[in-house]
C-alpha cells in the first residue's frame, strides 16, 4: 500500500492527489504555515462531486455477534450518523466493516479469533459490504460494474471465505487478493484509526501518556508508518538480492563449467576425423622433427667441443703454477740455508758466552774483595793518623806539665791509658770483623731475594699448570656424558642455537662443526699424532657460503668472547670427497692422516684436505723411523710433512718437538685420560707443595740473615758508643788539671812505633790499589768482551728470527703453490678426459642419427621442415588421441551429446540472465529508493506541518488555543492546549483537560488527520463521549462543515445520542439502529482459550 501510495504522490494529474503534490511543493518554502492555513481555511468552491469509488453503498450481518439478522443499511455518499442505544448494534456494524473488508480480530479490539464474532448456537456467520465502483477511478468496471459486493462467510472453527460479486450479483472472486487489490485500489485501510476509529482505540488515545504513542498514532494515520515498514522491508530485500547474486555467482560459474564441457564434447563429436588427419601430420612431423633435434643436438656438441679443445686456460694455469711452485721451493731454500746458518753461528757463541759468563762472576768477586781489603786498610790508616795526631799533643801537654804531677798518679793514668789502649784496640779488631760479617749478611740476603724471586715465578707457571689441568679434567668428565663439552663448555649450546636458527631459514645449508666431533681416528695409538697434526682446525666450523658465516659470526658472539672464537671456514659443501688419487702420498707401512680417520661427511674431508692437505700428512709412530723415511732418503711421493705418535712434526730437513703430551679432543678412552690428568695434577700439586717449602724456607733464612744483620749493625754502633767513650775518657785523662808529669818516651815510641805502622798501612794500600786496579781493568775487559758475545748472541737471534717467520712464510707459500698446481692439473685432466667423453657421444650420436633419419624416411620419404620442438608435437599427439580415444567411445549417441549441450546452454544463459537482471534491478532500486527516501522526508515534514496547522485552526474556531510538536528524531509527538484564550494560564497536555475538553481536543486531532488522508470513507465510533452539550455542537459543527467541504468523501459517525439538532440536508443521512431487546441489553462474550489467528 506505501508503494501505491507513493506512486500517486508523483501523479500529477489525478485530482485525489492535487493537495498532496501542494504539499510537496510548498514543504521547503519559508511562508509555509501562512500557506496552509489559508488553504485549511479555504473555501470549497473548487472540490470535486460526490465520491464514485470506494465509499460504503451498504452492509448487512447474519449470525454476527449478538445479532441474527442486520440491516441492510444503505449509507450516504457523504456525511453519515448511525444513532441508538447501547447494544443495539452501531459497534457490531463497525466490527463488521472491519472485518469484512479484511481486517484482524485483533484490530476490532472485540475479539481474539473470528469464531469469536459467530452468534451463540449458531455455527457460522455472514457479513456482505457493498462498494461503489464508478467514475474513472473504477477497479475492473467491465467485470464489476457500478459496484462490488464483498461476501465473507466465517466458519465455526475461525476460517473464513470470500465472495466477490458484480453489481448483477454474479461472483467475480474468491480470492482474497483479489480483495486486497480492490482495497489498494480505492486506498481503503480498515487497520488505519483515521479510516476506522473504534471506541477502544479512541478511549486509548484519550487515556495515553505516551507521547511516543501520539507518534505512532500519527504514523499510522497517515499511512508513514507504512510507508517505512515498507523501506524497511524493500532493503531487507535487496540485502537477500544481493545474497541471491553471490550464490548466483557462485552457481553461475558451476553452470559455465558444465557448459564449456557439453560444448568441448560438442564440437569434439564434429572434428574426430579432422583430428585423425591432424594425428597423421603430426606422426610425420615428429619423424623429421626428432632428426631435426638431434641434428641440432650433435651440433651443439661440435661446438662444445671445439670450444673446449680451444680452452687452454687450465695448461696456462698447470705452467703458471709450476714456475711459481720453482720458485718458492728456491725461495724457500735459500731461506733456510741462511736460516742454518745464522742457527749454527749462534750456537757457536753459546758456549763462549757461558765460560765469559763465569770469568765475569769470578773477576767481580776478587775485586770486590780487595775492595773490602783496602777499605779496611784506609779506615786502619785514617784511624793511626788521629791516634799519632793526639799522642803527638799528649806528649807536648805532658811536656808542659811534666813538674806539676805526682809520678805515682801518672804511673796511674799511664796504665790506665795503655788499658783504654788496649780495649780501643780490641774495639778496632773486632769492628773489622763486624764489618766483614755484615758484608757477608748482606750478599747471602740478596742470593736468597734472587733464588726467591725465581722461585716465585716457578710457582707461578706450576699454578698455571695445575689449574689449566684441572679445567682440562673437569672437561674431560663433563664429556662422559656429552662429548661436544671436550670442545668447550658453550659447545652444547651453541650448536642447539645453530640447529634453531637452520630450522628458522637464517642459514642457506647449516653449518657444521666442531669438526673434530665429525672425525674418529681408526687407531688410538695415533690420536696425539693427528691433534698435533689438526691443531685449531678440530675446533673449527665449515660453512658453504658468505652469508652463513656471517650468521655464524654473530651467534659466535653470543657464545665466545673475542679473540677466543672458533675458526671458521668457507668452503662450497659437496657430496663427495675430492679425487685425491692424484696428490696423495701412499705408502705400504704408513698411513696418511686422510687415510687414518673415519669422517662422518664428505664436507668434513673436502675441508681438512683444503686446510691441512692431510692427503699429503704421514703418521709414523716411531721417531726414528720417522726421521729414516723423511730425512735419510728421499721423502715418499707426494709427502710433504710427517708425524710422530709423540706429535713431533718432522720435514725432510727439519724436526720440531711436540707441545703436546697427552690428546685433548680425540681421545677415545675417557677414563684413562682422567687417571694420567688425575696423576699429572697430583705432580704438579707436589711440585706446587716443595716450592711453596722452598719458598717458606728461603723466606725464614731472609728473616734470619735479617735478623743476624739487624743484631751486627746494632753491635757495630755499641762498639762505635765504646770507642768514642774510650777515647773521651783517654782525651780526659791526658787532659787532667793536674800536672803530671808523662812518660814523654813512651809516648814518643808509641808515636814511632805508630808511624812506622802508619807506613806499613800505606803501602798495603798501595798495594792494594794496584791490585784492585788490575783487578778493575780485567773485569771490565771480561766485561767488555761478555756483553760483545751477548751482542752478537742478540744480534744473530733478531737476524734468526724474521728469517724463521720468513722461511714458515716461504713453506706456506710452497704448500699453497703446490696446492694449485695439484688443483689446476687436476682440472686439466678432467679437461681433456670431458673432451674425450664427448667426442665418443659425438660419434654415438652421429650413428644414432642415421639410424633416426632412416626411420623416418619410412615414415615419410620426403623431409619436411618443422619449427616445432619434439615435446610440444608429442603433448599435441597425446592430446589428440585422448580425444579421439574419447570421442569415439562416446559417438554412438550422438543426439544426448547435443540435447546435454543445448540444456547446459540455456541453463547458463538463463543464469546469466538472471544475474545481470538482479544486478539491474539493484542498481535501480538503490537510485529510485534514494529518490524515495527523499521524498519520503519531505512528505514526513510536509504533512506534520499540515497537521499542525489544522489543529490550531480548529482549536481557534472555539476560541481555545494549542499546539502540536514533533520530534522526528526521537519519534515523539506532544499535544498542548490552552481551553480559553482569555485565561492566562499556561497550556496544558491532555492529560490536564476535563473529559469534554479532552473529547473535543481529541476530535479536533482526528479532523486534522482527517484533511490529510486520502481513505475514501471515515468512520468513528461514539465520537462525543464525554463532550459537554457545548463542546458536542461545535464539533458537530466542524464535522459537518469538513463533510461539506470533502463531500467527495464519506463519513460514517456512531453516537448513543440524539441527532434532533441537525440541519436538514440532502448530503446529510440518519440511520436509527432499533433498540435491542432487554435480554440483550448486555452482550455476554465467552472467554475462550484457543486464540486462532485470522485465516
Amino acid at each position: 500500500m506505501g508503494k501505491r501510495k507513493e506512486e500517486s504522490v508523483s501523479n500529477r494529474g489525478s485530482q485525489k492527489r492535487q493537495r498532496k503534490e501542494y504539499t510537496h511543493r510548498l514543504s521547503d518554502e519559508p511562508n509555509e504555515e501562512e500557506t496552509l492555513e489559508f488553504s485549511a481555511s479555504g473555501s470549497a468552491s473548487s472540490q470535486s462531486p460526490d465520491g464514485e469509488v470506494g465509499i460504503i453503498e451498504s452492509i448487512q450481518l447474519k449470525n454476527f455477534m449478538c445479532h441474527s439478522n442486520l440491516g441492510p443499511f444503505q449509507f450516504g455518499s457523504n456525511l453519515n450518523f448511525v444513532i441508538g442505544t447501547n447494544g443495539s448494534g452501531k459497534s457490531s456494524v463497525l466490527t463488521a466493516l472491519i472485518v469484512g473488508l479484511g481486517g484482524k480480530a485483533t484490530a476490532t479490539n472485540r475479539g481474539s479469533s473470528l469464531k469469536m464474532f459467530i452468534q451463540k448456537g449458531e455455527t457460522s456467520a455472514d457479513i456482505s459490504i457493498t462498494l461503489r465502483n464508478q467514475g474513472r477511478d473504477a477497479f475492473k468496471p467491465e467485470s464489476y460494474g457500478a459496484s462490488i459486493t464483498v461476501n465473507q462467510h466465517i466458519n465455526q472453527d475461525g476460517s473464513r471465505t470470500y465472495k466477490l460479486k458484480s453489481k448483477c450479483g454474479a461472483i467475480i472472486s474468491s480470492k482474497k487478493e483479489e480483495l486486497i487489490g480492490i482495497l489498494d485500489h480505492f486506498n481503503i485501510q480498515v487497520d488505519n484509526p483515521v479510516s476506522v476509529l473504534t471506541q477502544e482505540m479512541s478511549k486509548q488515545f484519550l487515556q495515553t501518556k505516551n507521547e511516543g504513542d501520539k507518534y505512532k498514532f500519527f504514523m499510522k494515520a497517515t499511512q508513514l508508518e507504512q510507508m517505512k515498514e515498507d523501506y524497511s522491508f524493500i532493503g531487507k530485500t535487496k540485502k537477500n538480492t544481493r545474497v541471491q547474486i553471490e550464490q548466483g555467482e557462485e552457481r553461475l560459474e558451476e553452470l559455465k563449467q558444465v557448459y564449456l564441457e557439453k560444448k568441448e564434447i560438442f564440437k569434439s563429436i564434429a572434428f574426430v576425423n579432422d583430428m585423425q588427419s591432424r594425428l597423421k601430420d603430426l606422426k610425420h612431423q615428429m619423424a623429421w622433427a626428432v632428426v631435426s633435434e638431434m641434428e641440432k643436438e650433435i651440433e651443439l656438441l661440435k661446438e662444445g667441443v671445439r670450444a673446449e679443445e680451444g680452452n687452454t686456460e687450465f695448461l696456462q694455469k698447470v705452467e703458471e703454477w709450476q714456475v711459481k711452485v720453482n720458485e718458492a721451493e728456491k725461495k724457500y731454500k735459500a731461506i733456510q740455508d741462511k736460516l742454518i746458518t745464522v742457527s749454527e753461528e749462534a750456537q757457536a757463541l753459546h758456549p763462549q758466552c757461558i765460560s765469559l759468563k763465569a770469568e765475569v762472576q769470578a773477576k767481580r768477586k776478587a775485586v770486590n774483595e780487595t775492595e773490602i781489603v783496602y777499605n779496611r786498610s784506609k779506615t786502619e790508616l785514617k784511624r793511626l793518623g788521629k791516634d799519632n795526631e793526639q799522642l803527638c799533643k799528649r806528649i807536648e801537654e805532658l811536656k808542659s806539665c811534666a813538674n806539676q804531677v805526682s809520678e805515682p798518679e801518672k804511673l796511674e793514668r799511664q796504665r790506665r791509658i795503655a788499658y783504654l789502649r788496649e780495649q780501643l784496640k780490641a774495639f778496632h779488631d773486632e769492628e773489622i770483623m763486624i764489618d766483614q760479617q755484615v758484608d757477608q749478611f748482606q750478599q747471602a740476603i740478596s742470593k736468597c731475594r734472587e733464588e726467591h724471586s725465581r722461585l716465585k715465578r716457578e710457582n707461578s707457571d706450576v699454578q698455571q699448570a695445575l689449574d689449566a689441568k684441572q679445567k682440562q679434567l673437569r672437561d674431560l668428565k663433563d664429556s662422559k656424558t656429552n662429548t661436544l663439552k671436550r670442545f668447550g663448555p658453550h659447545i652444547p649450546a651453541f650448536l642447539e642455537a645453530i640447529e634453531m636458527a637452520h630450522k628458522q631459514g637464517r642459514f642457506k645449508k647449516k653449518p657444521l662443526g666442531p669438526l673434530g666431533a665429525l672425525i674418529h681416528p681408526k687407531d688410538p695409538e695415533l690420536i696425539l699424532a693427528i691433534e698435533s697434526c689438526l691443531k685449531g682446525l678440530l675446533q673449527a666450523f665449515c660453512c658453504d657460503n658468505h652469508s652463513d658465516e656471517r650468521t655464524l659470526q654473530f651467534l659466535m658472539s653470543k657464545y665466545f668472547a673475542r679473540g677466543h672464537r672458533p675458526q671458521i671456514i668457507v668452503n662450497k659443501f659437496q657430496n663427495k670427497i675430492y679425487d685425491t688419487s692424484q696428490r696423495a702420498v701412499r705408502h705400504p707401512e704408513f698411513p696418511s692422516v686422510l687415510t687414518a680417520l673415519e669422517i662422518d661427511d664428505p664436507v668434513v674431508a673436502n675441508c681438512l684436505i683444503d686446510m691441512r692437505g692431510i692427503e699429503t700428512i704421514l703418521l709414523i709412530k716411531n721417531s726414528r723411523k720417522a726421521r729414516e723415511v723423511m730425512q735419510c732418503n728421499q721423502p715418499p711421493k707426494n709427502c710433504r710433512e710427517a708425524f710422530t705418535a709423540e706429535g713431533d712434526q718432522v720435514f725432510e730437513r727439519r724436526y720440531y718437538s711436540s707441545s703436546f703430551v697427552r690428546p685433548r679432543f680425540l681421545s677415545q678412552d675417557v677414563e684413562a685420560e682422567i687417571s694420567h690428568l688425575d696423576g699429572e695434577i697430583e705432580n704438579k700439586r707436589a711440585q706446587l707443595t716443595a716450592s711453596q717449602q722452598r719458598l717458606y724456607s728461603i723466606e725464614n733464612e731472609i728473616r734470619q740473615n735479617e735478623d743476624h744483620l739487624y743484631g751486627h749493625r746494632r753491635h757495630q754502633k755499641q762498639l762505635q758508643i765504646k770507642v768514642r767513650t774510650a777515647n773521651a775518657e783517654i782525651a780526659d785523662l791526658e787532659n787532667i788539671e793536674e800536672h803530671q808529669s808523662a812518660d814523654v818516651h813512651i809516648l814518643q815510641d808509641e808515636v814511632e812505633e805508630n808511624k812506622s805502622r802508619m807506613e806499613s798501612v800505606k803501602q798495603d794500600m798501595q798495594l792494594q790499589s794496584r791490585k784492585m786496579e788490575e783487578l778493575e781493568n780485567s773485569l771490565q775487559a771480561a766485561e767488555k768482551q761478555l756483553e760483545e758475545v751477548k751482542e752478537k748472541i742478540h744480534q744473530v737471534e733478531e737476524i734468526a728470527g724474521p728469517i724463521k717467520a720468513e722461511l714458515n712464510q716461504a713453506e706456506s707459500e710452497v704448500e699453497n703453490s703446490k696446492r694449485r698446481l695439484q688443483h689446476y692439473e687436476d682440472k686439466q685432466r678432467e679437461h681433456v678426459a670431458c673432451i674425450n667423453k664427448h667426442k665418443d657421444l659425438l660419434v654415438a650420436k652421429g650413428n644414432e642419427l642415421e639410424e633416426k633419419m632412416a626411420k623416418a624416411r619410412q615414415i615419410f620419404s620426403e623431409r619436411i621442415m618443422v619449427t616445432r620442438t619434439v615435446k610440444s608435437l608429442d603433448a599435441e599427439m597425446n592430446r589428440l588421441r585422448e580425444k579421439i580415444n574419447s570421442e569415439s567411445s562416446r559417438r554412438g549417441n550422438r543426439e544426448e551429446i547435443i540435447q546435454q549441450f543445448r540444456y547446459a546452454r540455456e541453463r547458463y544463459e538463463d543464469a546469466s540472465n538472471k544475474v545481470k537482471n538482479l544486478k539491474r534491478f539493484i542498481a535501480v532500486l538503490d537510485e529510485v529508493m534514494t529518490e524515495r527516501l527523499k521524498v519520503y522526508r519531505q512528505f514526513l515534514r510536509s504533512l506534520s506541518m499540515q497537521c499542525k496547522l489544522h489543529f490550531e485552526h480548529l482549536l481557534r474556531v472555539r476560541g481555545c488555543s494549542g499546539n502540536i510538536i514533533f520530534d522526528h528524531k526521537n519519534e515523539t509527538l506532544s499535544i498542548t492546549v490552552q481551553p480559553r484564550e482569555e485565561e492566562k494560564a499556561s497550556r496544558s497536555d491532555l492529560r490536564s483537560l476535563s473529559g469534554g475538553e479532552r473529547s473535543f481536543s481529541t476530535v479536533c486531532f482526528i479532523l486534522s488527520l482527517w484533511n490529510i488522508s486520502e481513505s475514501p470513507f471515515r468512520c468513528m465510533d461514539e465520537f462525543d463521549v464525554y463532550m459537554d452539550m457545548v463542546n458536542r455542537r461545535i464539533a458537530i459543527d466542524m464535522i459537518l462543515e469538513r463533510a461539506d467541504f470533502q463531500r467527495h468523501r464519506q463519513f460514517i459517525l456512531f453516537t448513543p445520542l440524539t441527532m434532533s439538532s441537525l440541519p436538514m440536508s440532502p448530503h446529510i443521512r440518519i440511520l436509527r439502529m432499533p433498540d435491542p431487546p432487554r435480554d440483550q441489553r448486555i452482550l455476554n462474550f465467552q472467554n475462550r482459550n484457543n486464540r486462532d489467528e485470522d485465516q
